[in-house]
């Protein structure tokens, strides 16, 4: 994407960066009257915060300015309103990250396993796994303390058609759906490592490359890096499902939907226009094809089944996901109860007490 913009004597430099820099580079930027960065990416998920304290910059005029010229109306209606908050677009989507479960293909095929597509299924899998001496722990998810293990615990109440908060903007965390949301992620956590509230993405894609685990949900973005030969000498061994859903009653998959794409902060001094052009060279065709299969572009209909190893799986867990809720509360909330969260999964506090813990840090930051 740095390379598909840089040209007419414009030179992008970009310097990867993990999440957690990333966040915090981000707060720093807008924090002040006068920011170090004049482009920053941004989430769907906190779109509705920044834009709420106007943190970024509104881009209709701009969009509606370059689209012809940038082909912008081939991006996906449904990441554009993702990036969009009361009406009003604050980024251009890039990509697009969803769960998808990755799987030992040559475990189950020796075992006669079915893909899971309930959380009940992936444990009688794990069972039979553990059983038959292959793998202690055969099911590895991204539950780390400080961070992921919220993105999960929202993930299973968006199975169960609900979330943090709902549409009227209410704390429902202490809820039905929270509490079998809660014991839902506590059944399989017997059949994971003992320290999975200290595995981020990149532990489990380690203890999937080393052969400790035969089940793993992750974002998509982390699935090619399995295909790769250099990363694993079990790279043929992967096969891609969409993640399964929490109980077999439930409407909707396990699941998250995060859109990237990139905003203007409201505190830069360089001209919107050049900045919004840098932008949107990086989401053209050709940029977004080069991201395939690395990335899920933008641009609606590039990634399909031939051109990517997890592509059909992605495509099914767009479909089989919960619409998003959309409230500048949510980032707040998950940021205030991920002790809490993390508490119950260890076993520290009960499912009862952290729902109502998690409930009153909730109503709080709503008021």
């Amino acid at each position: 994407m740095a390379t598909s913009c840089s040209h007419d004597g414009v030179t992008v430099k970009h310097d990867p960066i993990d999440f957690g820099g990333q966040v915090t580079k981000t707060t720093a930027t807008l924090s002040a009257p006068t920011g170090t960065y004049d482009i920053v990416e941004t989430y769907s998920y906190v779109i509705p915060t920044l834009a709420s304290t106007e943190k970024l910059q509104p881009l209709d005029d701009l969009y509606a300015k370059y689209k012809d010229q940038y082909k912008l109306g081939d991006l996906s209606p449904s990441m554009l309103q993702g990036m969009s908050y009361d009406g009003k677009l604050y980024a251009l989507p890039m990509q697009a990250q969803m769960f998808v479960m990755a799987y030992r293909s040559d475990v189950f095929s020796e075992l006669g396993l079915a893909v899971p597509t309930t959380f009940d299924e992936m444990a009688a899998a794990a069972e039979k796994i553990k059983a038959a001496g292959l793998m202690q722990y055969p099911i590895a998810l991204p539950w780390l303390a400080t961070a992921d293990i919220t993105t999960g615990f929202q993930a299973a109440m968006n199975s169960l058609d609900a979330d943090f908060v709902d549409d009227s903007g209410a704390v429902t965390i202490e809820s039905d759906a929270g509490e079998k949301a809660l014991n839902a992620m506590l059944a399989l956590k017997p059949y994971m490592d003992p320290q999975v509230t200290t595995f981020d993405q990149p532990k489990v894609q380690q203890q999937l490359y080393n052969g400790t685990a035969a089940m793993a949900i992750m974002f998509s973005g982390r699935m090619t890096d399995l295909t790769k030969p250099e990363n694993t000498s079990l790279s043929d061994s992967f096969a891609f499902a969409a993640p399964p859903k929490v109980s077999a009653d439930a409407p909707y998959a396990y699941d998250r939907l995060s859109i990237d794409g990139w905003s203007i902060p409201f505190n830069t001094s360089i001209d919107h226009d050049l900045l919004f052009t840098l932008m949107a060279a990086s989401v053209s065709e050709d940029a977004s094809k080069a991201s395939v299969p690395a990335a899920y572009p933008a641009r609606e209909g590039l990634v399909t089944e031939s051109n990517t190893p997890y592509g059909k799986a992605a495509n099914e867990s767009i479909a089989s996901a919960m619409p998003t809720v959309v409230s500048p509360h949510l980032a707040d909330i998950s940021n205030a109860i991920t002790p809490v969260l993390a508490k119950v999964i260890n076993g520290e506090l009960s499912v009862s007490d952290g729902l109502a813990q998690m409930q009153s840090l909730g109503e709080q930051i709503v008021g």
